[in-house]
């Protein structure tokens, strides 16, 4: 099955990191480093970076391996595998047609009830993937415009920004759990093992809000080219109508997501504000609308 398929090359992924990590880090502590009168190798403990990378990547993967059940677990979401309307047909259709122009597995389609315009792409690889609209999106949005969000989406499939993302978040929560070790071995040392366990719970939160802010910025970043991938599929036009489309639903709807949505900082609208925006996984549509228009 595909879904197997999948998983297993992901696994097979995490241990090919896991086997480099464990091939390169010795060689970079024990040669490279002390060529460049760099020692380090009395206060770096080898077998607790393992670790930390296997906790790491072996969670960001399984949660990108699992993340299509996940997501339809979550969602109120239907399949469409025959289309049985005429917006049912445009959002089959342009994922298709994307699809065959990419030389790629057509994604999985599915529509799920959600009153907002939203849509998300999401799946292990580029040839297991997924694409869902919300009804809000179609509702709201004109054929040509829902048909730029689905290109934006199968932008981010094609450019495996889930892939990346995956990795940047394997990185990150390495380096949380290895600080988060150190401190712990630091003070079982010395005898206090309690106070070690209370400081590196402390470290490991607030390091981990510092690694989100990184992750959501390089997800910022992957939005703008996922714009541009749509631009060049179905016209700028299309992204830039789609968008201010998205923004007057928001503004008509007279509330602020990043304090009575949850889920604000993952939808396209990214109407957040202050250090929130920092979090936010979706720049503003004022500074997407303006890449847009300079392409």
């Amino acid at each position: 099955m595909k879904w197997m398929k999948g998983i297993g090359l992901l696994l097979i992924a995490n241990i090919l990191i896991m086997v480099t990590l464990s091939l390169t880090v010795p060689i970079l502590i024990n040669v490279i480093l002390p060529m460049f009168g760099i020692d380090v190798r009395d206060s770096v403990d080898l077998s607790s970076l393992v670790w930390a990378a296997m906790f790491g990547f072996g969670g960001a993967f399984i949660s990108l391996a699992f993340s299509k059940q996940m997501a339809r677990a979550m969602l109120n979401c239907q399949q469409i595998i025959q289309p049985s309307s005429r917006a049912e047909q445009v959002v089959y259709g342009s994922v298709q047609e994307i699809a065959q122009r990419l030389h790629i597995t057509m994604p999985e389609v599915w529509v799920y009830d959600s009153p907002d315009p939203n849509a998300f792409a999401t799946g292990p690889s580029k040839n297991n993937s997924m694409v869902a609209v919300s009804t809000g999106l179609l509702q709201n949005l004109r054929e040509d415009e829902v048909k730029a969000v689905l290109a934006h989406e199968m932008g981010h499939v094609y450019n495996g920004d889930m892939f990346a993302t995956t990795v940047l978040a394997g990185l990150m929560n390495t380096f949380v759990y290895y600080i988060a070790m150190w401190v712990r071995r630091f003070f079982a040392e010395r005898d206090q093992a309690a106070l070690g366990f209370g400081l590196s719970l402390v470290l490991q939160i607030i390091v981990s809000i510092f690694a989100s802010i990184v992750i959501s910025w390089f997800s910022r970043h992957r939005e703008f080219g996922a714009d541009a991938f749509a631009a060049r599929v179905y016209g700028k036009d299309s992204m830039i109508g789609a968008l201010r489309a998205i923004d007057r639903w928001v503004n008509r709807a007279q509330f602020e997501y990043s304090t009575q949505d949850a889920l604000a900082t993952m939808k396209i609208s990214g109407k957040t504000g202050g250090l929130m925006s920092l979090f936010s996984t979706h720049p503003p549509i004022e500074a997407r609308i303006a890449a847009l228009e300079a392409l």
